[in-house]
């Protein structure tokens, strides 16, 4: 008697889940899954997240424009959908704009992968500037430790998997001065993301990241689908998450796309000083 569902948080788990939800006509609604095949599914499946087209272009605009590098390389997991994703969207784009990837290497299953040397060895031999991880944080902050004692010098760079507080404590000195495109920051000054980041504080003991936040805002865009349905049928919650438009959420304001992906904002971050800060605001 399931009405709908708020899952899940990686693409590898949402793309098995959805064609069952899509089959049984349960809405389901992602926080964090952004690779575009997820709700290329079917009708019933949604997002509170951008997609890895986006967000991979966001981090090449940022690479080329912003901080003026011309030569790049790519460390990625190609087990992994958003991985590999991320990878492919940050290259096509980064050589659109004129950049070169020097060095594109993979590995197989970044839960288990602890020696990198291979792949990095290659990677510097290419003399990147920078070095883009899309990867999650505590394998990019083993990565990163490989690479600083290898003497690879190159900006570290990746993408929302990074948005976590272990990525510092695990990776220390390493990822200092990186940089990683997300969905939220918490030194946003908007009233109710304030209230969340306090509230949050006080339950927990540490203070959210984009996962965290996204997870509420998909359940806010469930609830108000509900209320705008006045139904607890799947269909109707189905049409009125497909109607949604201009919804204030912490990590901006939504309007679901024809696919069912929402337009919003990404924000760049920067490690300082041993924890992430807010660098800028990207619009699509």
């Amino acid at each position: 008697n399931v009405i709908a569902i708020v899952g899940t948080v990686m693409s590898k788990c949402s793309l098995a889940g959805a064609p069952i939800a899509q089959q049984a006509g349960v809405p389901m609604i992602t926080p964090t899954s952004t690779n575009p095949q997820v709700t290329a599914i079917g009708n019933y499946i949604f997002r509170a997240c951008f997609i890895d087209p986006f967000q991979g272009t966001v981090v090449a605009d940022f690479v080329y424009h912003d901080l003026g590098k011309r030569r790049a390389a790519v460390l990625f997991d190609q087990g992994n959908d958003y991985n590999k994703g991320l990878a492919e969207y940050f290259k096509a784009r980064f050589t659109e704009l004129g950049g070169e990837v020097g060095a594109y290497e993979a590995f197989t299953d970044e839960d288990k992968t602890q020696d990198f040397t291979p792949q990095l060895t290659k990677i510097k031999a290419a003399k990147p500037e920078v070095l883009f991880l899309p990867n999650y944080y505590y394998s990019v902050a083993l990565c990163a430790k490989q690479a600083r004692g290898m003497g690879l010098e190159a900006i570290l760079l990746g993408g929302d998997g990074w948005d976590s507080p272990k990525l510092v404590s695990l990776g220390g000195e390493s990822v200092e001065g990186g940089y990683f495109s997300t969905h939220f920051s918490k030194d946003d000054p908007r009233e109710e993301v304030q209230r969340f980041v306090n509230e949050y504080h006080a339950r927990y003991g540490q203070f959210p990241d984009a996962l965290a936040a996204l997870a509420y805002d998909a359940c806010l865009i469930l609830f108000e689908a509900i209320k705008e349905a006045g139904s607890i049928e799947r269909a109707a919650i189905r049409n009125a998450l497909e109607r949604t438009s201009e919804l204030q959420v912490l990590s901006g304001r939504i309007t679901f796309d024809s696919q069912r992906n929402p337009l919003k904002s990404a924000v760049i971050m920067k490690i300082q000083d041993g924890k992430p800060v807010y660098e800028k605001t990207v619009t699509p």
